[in-house]
């Protein structure tokens, strides 16, 4: 029986040769597409898993209800207080600084090393790296004590066996206490070096306003975790309030309401990446994550939905088979199982296709995204084949249900041609695929419209021909580096002028606090930034005056703003010159003498927020915080420049340090990439569900036009133009194309308003895309029908009216 199954199921595929490769093709793409995006859904997934401590470990990240918002930071007594007073905290670690680089020396030789962090001494009780030399217990309980990996030890030392060997860096010297090998699974926490944060721990013992240091909590196996959640906020934001709110005349709601945190959630350590709202070591993109399988799935499911359409458009020429089996003692469930036998055999020669096209397209898919993925994870080809098998009982099983359906007097008689029932289901099913096609046609307009406005938009500052250079802060005064650098560096050939600011658009790198106005609180950004540093990056002053190094008072307590902070607080510009507000960084009041329009830092995606600038020299603490030179460039020889200051840095400013620069304008083009990327695969994609589509619709309309011939030739007989012909055959499918898009209109505009809702700058909802998409399917359905039915005017009479 088996071997009679497939005789027939090669017979009809080689009849029916052209919705074979239709069918073969659409699925090939569509699993292809669903391999590749779950292989990078499961490699962001993958992150932290190799620690076997995973299950206990949670990162915090904490809701601000004031600002709808959250963040990833907690200061020490905070964390202190949840380990001693809440019984399901075993334990905590914290995190002061990553991506920290020092000139290590040793009695050979002298190393730039990079890529360190500080932490609290107990991060080896968090993270369990493979011990090479020395050991774990104490490793960072000193001041002076090192935890090398095996790359950083090889890299200082030449080998790793260097447990106990001094070195020297940050002006300190220091005793390598162990040496570790780091997972070569996915992390986003693989420290070339580690040391202790002790003195800026030392200095925020008692500051439980010093958000300063990222953390993660060790709960016992069977913590609740809802419950330390709610513990979290009752024992330690609660009492921060109670403690903080003690002689301002606001009692611990109000303190809350205006200062948060207000609630708190914990994230298992391998979920962080991929599922945190705010995380300190960096965020993955869960809804873009989700739209792209979403879609790799729409479009197996339309080919998928082009399977069943062929089949069931088959139905007429199997009519007779079917009878013909019954007639002779086929059952109905042995027909289904035939049937679905067929459909296997296709998906799983396309599953076998999309294996070698997916190995195939990796290295570039890799390319893409910048990873490193291989085809060795199991779950790829268990959900993978899932999907095959599911493709195989959705697709294979409506129309072998159909097909076995056929009372064998009728099929034998040649009736069936005519049911109505058939074509009711091929048209809904056609319906559905053309609404798929609307949504990915009016969805990548958009995209495409909200990319290019992102890129078109005024970001309110200009970065072209500035050069950032990063400078060791490994000194004892900072900013009086800087204005050596500052004046040696002006000097040199093809430097236009030169300023520093601490907020740096594209940098990514900024601090904040609260700033206070009577009862009112806001949270600001910090801009310590040298005198002319706005008007070195262009931005234009809307109100008031600039910071003049003339004046003392503009070193002392005076500030500008921009328009973000102004609209926070509901001042006019006027009202906002005549206020003084008290910053969190500092104890005394500022006075608001210049306001500047917005300008954008950080990212095109979100809206600019409220922010401060003031003098380095301002506040004592901020002077320490001076970490680059900014740079403008003469447009005549920029390469040449470049070259000198470089020469000028390694050999003069900081020999043994890396030359750590980037034009700004072209590190803030950075932000875009990710959608810019987004728009290249929606393009794919859209590209891919509409030849799908195409390619079905044609096979469709070839196999629904060939049943009608007969007529064709009865219509012709008795006069009919090609013309009529034509646009009868087609007419159709146009009104099926017609009510699709319709529906698919509502549907694309709410999806699409969902995702423009993620950015702060984007378009209105335009018109054109749905317009487009209407027109575009309906001239592209009469093109592709059109030919069918221009082949199928030029019938022989002969042929089909011989008979009658």
């Amino acid at each position: 029986m088996l071997n009679n199954w497939l005789k027939i199921a090669f017979i009809n595929y080689k009849k029916n040769w052209l919705s074979t490769i239709i069918n073969l093709f659409g699925l090939t793409i569509g699993l292809t597409g669903f391999m590749l995006i779950l292989m990078h859904w499961n490699d962001e997934e993958s992150y932290e898993k190799w620690n076997p401590k995973k299950n206990q470990i949670y990162g915090i990240q904490s809701y601000y209800k004031k600002d709808k918002g959250y963040g990833s930071n907690i200061s020490i007594p905070m964390a202190e207080r949840a380990a001693k007073l809440i019984p399901e905290v075993k334990d905590f670690v914290l995190f002061n600084s990553s991506g920290m680089g020092f000139k290590m020396t040793t009695k050979n030789k002298t190393v730039y090393q990079q890529d360190g962090i500080a932490t609290s001494e107990n991060f080896f009780n968090f993270f369990p790296f493979k011990l090479i030399s020395g050991s774990f217990k104490n490793a960072l309980k000193s001041e002076n004590a090192v935890a090398l990996s095996t790359t950083s030890a090889k890299n200082v030392f030449g080998r790793t066996n260097v447990a106990g060997e001094s070195l020297k860096f940050n002006g300190k010297n220091y005793i390598v206490t162990a040496v570790y090998e780091l997972p070569k699974e996915n992390s986003l926490i693989k420290p070339e070096f580690i040391i202790l944060a002790y003195e800026q721990m030392k200095n925020d013992k008692e500051a439980w306003g010093s958000f300063n240091y990222g953390c993660f909590f060790m709960l016992k196996k069977d913590a609740d975790l809802v419950a330390v959640q709610n513990k979290l906020v009752k024992e330690v934001f609660e009492y921060r309030a109670k403690i903080n709110e003690e002689g301002s005349g606001v009692t611990i709601e109000k303190y809350m309401e205006l200062y948060g945190p207000n609630s708190c959630e914990l994230i298992p350590l391998d979920k962080l990446k991929l599922h945190a709202k705010a995380y300190w070591f960096g965020n993955g993109d869960l809804q873009t994550m989700m739209i792209l399988l979403t879609l790799s799935i729409l479009i197996v499911v339309l080919s998928a939905i082009n399977f069943i359409n062929l089949k069931t458009a088959q139905a007429s020429q199997r009519a007779k088979e079917i009878g013909v089996r019954k007639a002779i003692g086929s059952t109905k469930s042995s027909l289904v199982f035939q049937f679905l036998l067929e459909a296997f055999i296709i998906c799983f020669a396309s599953y076998l296709l999309s294996l070698a096209l997916a190995e195939l397209l990796l290295p570039s898919f890799n390319k893409f995204y910048d990873k490193e993925i291989v085809m060795n994870d199991w779950h790829i080809y268990f959900y993978s084949f899932s999907m095959v098998l599911a493709v195989t009982l959705i697709s294979g099983l409506i129309p072998a249900m159909y097909l076995s359906n056929f009372k064998a007097i009728e099929t034998l008689k040649g009736n069936f041609a005519r049911s109505k029932n058939g074509i009711w289901l091929r048209n809904g099913i056609l319906t559905l695929q053309l609404m798929i096609s609307s949504f990915f046609i009016i969805g990548g307009l958009v995209v495409n419209s909200q990319v290019k406005h992102m890129m078109d938009k005024d970001l309110g500052f200009s970065g072209k021909q500035i050069l950032y250079v990063n400078f060791s802060e490994n000194v004892e005064k900072p900013w009086l580096k800087y204005e050596r650098l500052k004046n040696e560096l002006s000097k040199i050939e093809g430097i236009e002028s030169v300023s520093f600011g601490e907020a740096v658009p594209g940098s990514g790198r900024f601090s904040n606090s609260n700033v206070d106005f009577r009862d009112k609180s806001i949270n600001a950004q910090h801009g310590s930034m040298d005198f002319d540093y706005l008007q070195f990056m262009n931005v234009k002053l809307k109100k008031g005056r600039w910071l003049n190094p003339n004046l003392a008072s503009d070193t002392i307590a005076n500030v500008i703003v921009n328009e973000a902070f102004v609209k926070k607080f509901g001042w006019t510009d006027d009202e906002a010159l005549k206020n003084e507000i008290r910053p969190g960084f500092d104890s005394k009041p500022y006075h608001i003498v210049g306001i500047v329009n917005d300008f954008n830092m950080w990212s095109p995606k979100t809206a600019v927020e409220p922010i401060t600038f003031f003098h380095y020299k301002e506040t004592t603490w901020k002077r320490f915080g001076v970490y680059n030179i900014q740079l403008k460039l003469k447009a005549d020889d920029i390469d040449a420049t470049v070259k000198r200051i470089k020469k000028y840095w390694q050999e003069k400013a900081e020999p043994g340090y890396p030359f750590d620069s980037y034009f700004i304008d072209k590190k803030f083009a950075e932000n875009f990439v990710k959608y810019q990327k987004q728009q290249i695969l929606f393009t794919i994609l859209n590209a891919m569900v509409l030849m799908v589509a195409l390619l079905g619709l044609f096979a469709l309309s070839s196999l629904m036009i060939e049943q009608k011939l007969k007529d064709v030739a009865i219509r012709k007989t008795l006069g009919a133009s090609d013309k009529a012909l034509i646009i009868g055959l087609t007419k159709q499918f146009l009104w099926i194309t017609l009510i699709a898009v319709l529906i698919s209109i509502p549907i694309s505009y709410y999806l699409m308003n969902e995702w423009l809702k993620d950015f702060a700058y984007r378009i209105d909802m335009p018109v054109l895309p749905f317009v487009l998409s209407l027109i575009l399917l309906l001239i592209l359905t009469f093109a592709v029908v059109s030919i069918k039915a221009y082949q199928a005017s030029k019938v022989n009479l002969v042929k089909y009216l011989k008979y009658e």
